[in-house]
């Protein structure tokens, strides 16, 4: 992370972003601390509400820094100093800080599950305090980068296999916002990225070649591609719209081929479009490339696109072999919040967990509550995920008889899952404050993401438009026990 403080680099100083967290954390942190006698333990979930874009589902992406941040959790006598300045903690509270560490558990699903909301991703089951503060944090990584691995996959599926770069850092909300988003948008499935430090941190294979200002620096259109052409003859990609894209960057873009490059043996490897009229450009580019003998150059466009404007180009006949994508990738400007929120399930008291449930007026926001278990149900026919299920915490769905489930929307009807396979999609990854398991590399992140994709999820949940509804079912244990707990909140009323 590059920082400046009094004019001085900090690029390789550590951050301590504990202090990452709204102010009410820490105003019922103390409250709890002042009250009560001893500190219950409690689970709070992670789940979402609404696929982004209306999308069939979303990519839960930003673990690996979620549990690097709940590991390192402290707080230095800088925050101590900061929260004292705030006259609104006790001095006991603020020593109890100077010593804490997160001595909790963490259940996650596996980074880049494909997920669906109202399902708990997460579930932090910790002593009161250690599970409230650590709200804002957790939230904030999951929902950007699950945002950002999301919107990236439906471009790069838009892309039907063509190259997919990002070009996003510039249009970045921030510095972290840009090498983060690199990584999620890796990990959706882009083949590279234009961060420089996205590359060098997360090892994302990097992409560029020149900008307009190169053409602009030199006399001429001519004379700037054949002064790449001799310091890059092995990787030759011009920028052809600066001036004129057929009377003038294409022509001269052969021509450098023809002159510099053909007699070192070397091709041009492709050029690239920013302006104008992609699909018609990109018509008469590849023609006029063709008939020069240059078939094998290649044709890269870029210029505000999402996975909409490739379609339309691609549906147009857009001879595009590559496409970089940047400012509508990197702040998912067609629907740029994920929604993610952390919700209080369970209370342990005296060694037996209740359920807590929030009820809303509004039906979409009465959430699941409770200790619960996560499966996903395959088809043993196809391998495909036919729906997900939560269960009470202590129940394992039998494989040996059909299994009956609840539909909550329509729960009158009696089902049945047959010939299936369920796998609990929870894993505990940080037992009593300490990682347990180690995060997987990049690119098995990335591969899990694309097996998921291709193997198990429906087709019909992949379209853009109306996608198939992905079902969260329920045991009738766990439905009996939610309508329970409704009914008896009700009855107080």
């Amino acid at each position: 992370m590059f920082m400046y403080k009094g004019g001085e680099s900090m690029q390789h100083e550590h951050r301590n972003i504990s202090m990452l967290m709204d102010l009410y954390e820490m105003t019922m942190a103390n409250g709890y601390f002042t009250k009560e006698r001893t500190l219950d333990r409690v689970a709070f979930d992670v789940f979402y509400r609404r696929n982004p874009d209306e999308g069939g589902f979303a990519i839960f992406c930003g673990l690996e820094q979620i549990l690097e941040y709940i590991t390192h959790l402290h707080f230095e006598e800088a925050e101590i100093e900061y929260f004292r300045s705030l006259n609104l903690f006790s001095e006991a509270f603020l020593d109890y800080l100077r010593h804490f560490r997160f001595t909790g558990d963490v259940y996650a699903f596996k980074e880049g599950t494909i997920i669906y909301p109202n399902e708990p991703v997460i579930t932090i089951v910790a002593p009161l305090i250690d599970a409230q503060i650590v709200e804002t944090a957790v939230l904030a990584m999951m929902n950007h980068q699950s945002l950002i691995a999301t919107k990236a996959n439906r471009i790069v599926r838009a892309a039907e296999g063509r190259i997919v770069s990002d070009f996003g850092a510039r249009r970045a909300h921030n510095v972290d916002a840009a090498v983060y988003g690199s990584r999620a948008a890796y990990i959706g499935g882009v083949h590279s990225t234009a961060t420089v430090l996205a590359g060098q941190k997360f090892n994302i294979p990097v992409s560029g070649t020149m900008a307009h200002s190169w053409v602009m620096y030199y006399g001429s259109e001519y004379e700037a591609f054949k002064a790449y052409a001799e310091v890059y003859p092995q990787s030759s990609v011009f920028l052809v719209d600066t001036y004129d894209v057929l009377n003038s960057g294409v022509p001269n873009a052969i021509k450098v081929a023809k002159e510099v490059l053909d007699p070192q043996g070397y091709r041009l490897k492709g050029i690239r479009l920013d302006s104008g009229d992609l699909a018609y450009l990109a018509k008469q580019a590849r023609r006029m490339l063709d008939e020069a003998g240059l078939t094998d150059c290649k044709i890269v466009a870029s210029n505000s696109l999402d996975e909409y404007t490739i379609t339309s180009l691609l549906s147009q006949g857009g001879p595009i072999d590559a496409f970089g994508v940047g400012e509508r990738l990197i702040t998912s400007k067609s629907d740029p919040v994920f929604g993610a929120v952390y919700k209080i399930a369970g209370v342990e008291k005296d060694g037996e967990w209740k359920p807590r449930i929030k009820v809303s007026e509004t039906v979409a926001k009465i959430t699941n509550p409770g200790l619960k278990k996560v499966y996903r149900v395959y088809s043993n026919a196809t391998g495909e995920a036919i729906a997900d299920l939560l269960t009470m915490p202590d129940e394992v769905p039998s494989t040996e008889q059909p299994y009956r489930y609840i539909d909550p929307e329509k729960p009158w009807r009696e089902l049945y899952f047959e010939d299936c396979t369920f796998k609990d999609l929870q894993e505990l990854v940080i037992k009593e404050g300490k990682q347990i398991v180690p995060s997987p590399s990049l690119e098995e992140i990335r591969e899990y993401v694309q097996y998921q994709l291709k193997h198990e999820i429906w087709e019909e949940e992949q379209r853009f438009d109306n996608p198939h509804g992905h079902y969260l079912d329920m045991s009738p244990a766990y439905y009996d026990m939610k309508m329970d707990l409704l009914s008896r909140i009700e009855s107080r009323r």
